[in-house]
């Protein structure tokens, strides 16, 4: 079971997050940072096509990226989150900013994304203090610079050892062990070859039984193995969520809900439990 605020969302089943990206320089080529009126409805229909929970970020993360300030995230932010207040599902807010994360837990998040695994000073008082799941995500370096040359010694190691210690901190802290869910970060500080031996190997990054989520969606690892443009990687992502599925992955991160919960559909029906 995972505690996300009000919600206890059963891991029996593999859980699908859909995404949101507020942001005008999404690698995905979906930001919707100037229309929130849009941004409600996309959530509204990932929800009605099956999504468990909804995942909102609005400042991008993608390589290279530009930080945006804290009052253009929150800006952005704020009143797509007070219209999902009753939509049903967890929202989770993508951000590392402890003053984000406590504006968002106000505004009834449920549940912070942090691509920084709560590193960020403040952080983690923001989140130990309320009743919020959070997900750690494991990445080197910084948005801005993380794919210049990215280097490790052993990358399944080093990406194991780091989410080991984010939980060790956490509890610590004060963070439930059942708020918690660990992501390897895929395209944060990695090769293709890094993010391809990760996947092969996902179950080992597994932690005290935790939930691992896998968020490879349209990612350009997918580009780099097919040669296709972000907007023709739907068929890559789908066989990417499978692989992450039978390597113990429980949670997805996804662009496209309904294509997911239909590729899960098949897949439980031959792999039940």
């Amino acid at each position: 079971m995972l505690r996300c605020g009000k919600f206890a969302l059963s891991l029996d089943r593999p859980l699908v997050m859909g995404i949101v990206n507020l942001t005008r320089d999404s690698l995905s080529g979906d930001g919707l940072a100037a229309d929130s009126s849009q941004a409600i409805a996309h959530a509204r229909a990932q929800i009605e096509a099956g999504a468990d929970l909804i995942d909102i970020g609005a400042e991008s993360s993608r390589p290279g990226a530009i930080p945006a300030s804290l009052n253009e995230e929150l800006a952005r932010l704020l009143p797509v989150l007070d219209a999902l207040a009753d939509c049903g599902v967890p929202i989770s807010v993508d951000t590392y900013k402890p003053e984000v994360m406590r504006a968002a837990i106000a505004h009834g998040a449920s549940m912070i994304n942090d691509i920084y695994a709560l590193r960020m000073p403040g952080a983690l008082e923001v989140v130990a203090g309320s009743a919020c799941a959070v997900c750690l995500m494991h990445m080197q370096g910084e948005p801005l610079t993380m794919q210049h040359s990215p280097l490790y010694g052993d990358v399944l190691g080093e990406v194991r050892d780091f989410l080991g210690q984010r939980v060790a901190a956490a509890v610590a802290g004060g963070i439930a062990p059942d708020r918690l869910v660990l992501d390897p970060g895929f395209g944060f500080g990695k090769t293709l070859e890094h993010n391809l031996q990760l996947l092969r190997h996902f179950d080992m990054l597994a932690i005290d039984g935790l939930p691992l989520l896998a968020g490879i969606s349209r990612k350009s690892m997918l580009g780099g193995i097919t040669g296709r443009a972000v907007e023709q990687r739907l068929s890559a992502s789908l066989a990417a969520a499978l692989l992450a599925l039978q390597r113990g992955a429980r949670m997805l991160r996804v662009h496209d809900v309904r294509e997911t919960r239909d590729a899960l559909a098949v897949w439980q029906a031959v792999c039940p439990g």
